[in-house]
């Protein structure tokens, strides 16, 4: 994996996931759209396995700051996959940056 790759709206690379008590330092591929329906950025990814973001999520849906060094955003873990990878997911800025249209021309 490269220390940092952006493909139009996707981020590739290290990342923290925070909440009050714990830092942990995670790699991460995440992307995201522009939902018409109701207006806002929706993001998504998953966390690479990691044994302390599998005690931090217990099972259960949490909610984290990512943050990366281009910015922060509040997320959601949900389910693992197969491979121990958890599911974020977060709505608005997301915490990498976003081309625009304005960026293209």
């Amino acid at each position: 994996m490269q220390e940092h790759d952006h493909d139009e709206d996707d981020y590739r690379g290290r990342a923290t996931v925070s909440t009050e008590d714990r830092e942990i330092s995670v790699d991460v591929v995440l992307r995201g759209h522009f939902q018409p329906i109701d207006g806002r950025f929706h993001w998504y990814g998953r966390v690479a396995a990691h044994d302390e973001v599998r005690e931090l999520a217990d099972g259960r849906k949490k909610d984290v700051v990512l943050r990366t060094p281009q910015g922060e955003a509040v997320g959601t873990l949900s389910d693992p996959d197969p491979w121990g990878r958890y599911r974020i997911t977060g709505v608005g800025r997301p915490p990498f940056p976003v081309l625009t249209e304005a960026d293209l021309r």
